[in-house]
């Protein structure tokens, strides 16, 4: 698990300083910190039925978006995340992306046998 996590961070501090963003803007290591989460979390709870998880980057003008699927169909719910089980991953993924005046969102796979949670971040 933390070799992946490990290659996350690096290969997202690659593609933000390749996007322009440096890596002393204030939303970066915040925004390592949420990835980091999903992708633990991801590891954690769906390694059983999903073996691979993919990280899917998008950037556009002041904004940095990414998302971490797996083929487990659990779908979370971001929306109680912090009520349910606050200190949790999960929780902790939702509260910094607020925090950060960012959207956090799940999309299921059209079979429903997986997920993607989008993170969006302004910058």
């Amino acid at each position: 698990m933390t070799s992946a996590v490990r290659v996350v961070r690096e290969t997202t501090e690659l593609i933000l300083v390749e996007i322009g963003v440096g890596l002393q803007h204030p939303h970066v290591g915040p925004a390592l910190l949420i990835l980091s989460e999903l992708v633990t979390n991801a590891v954690r709870h769906a390694a059983a039925l999903s073996p691979n998880v993919t990280v899917t980057y998008a950037a556009g003008p002041g904004v940095f978006a990414f998302a971490v699927h797996d083929r487990h169909p659990h779908l979370p719910a971001l929306s109680r995340a912090l009520a349910a089980a606050p200190g949790s991953g999960l929780a902790t993924v939702v509260a910094m992306t607020m925090e950060l005046g960012g959207t956090a969102v799940v999309r299921p796979d059209a079979d429903g046998q997986g997920k993607s949670i989008w993170i969006t971040l302004p910058l």
